[in-house]
């Protein structure tokens, strides 16, 4: 079931034009979702990093949880981070003992 809600997710974000990229250079960063706002359009991390998704798009209602490891792939424009590509990060398995 997260593999469907991260192709949605993901397929939800990955329109951006072709001409945008052109402009900007990509950043990526791993973080841990903090929240994403009612509208659907913003991810806040727990170290205070607010992604946004491009226009048009959305996050799909309860896609993302609280405490999800992702990584971001952004462009900076006008001090914004937009996201380009955003995927779940695996959890490091628990150390055995």
């Amino acid at each position: 079931m997260k593999k469907r809600m991260l192709a949605g997710l993901v397929a939800v974000l990955s329109f951006v034009p072709a001409f945008a990229l052109a402009q900007a250079q990509e950043k990526t960063l791993v973080g841990q979702v903090q929240s994403v706002d009612e509208t659907g359009t913003e991810i806040t991390l727990t170290d205070g990093t607010t992604l946004l998704t491009p226009l048009a798009s959305v996050i799909r209602p309860k896609a993302l949880q609280e405490g999800t490891m992702v990584v971001a792939t952004y462009m900076e424009e006008n001090g914004d981070k937009i996201v380009t590509k955003l995927a779940l990060r695996q959890s490091e398995p628990a150390p055995s003992r």
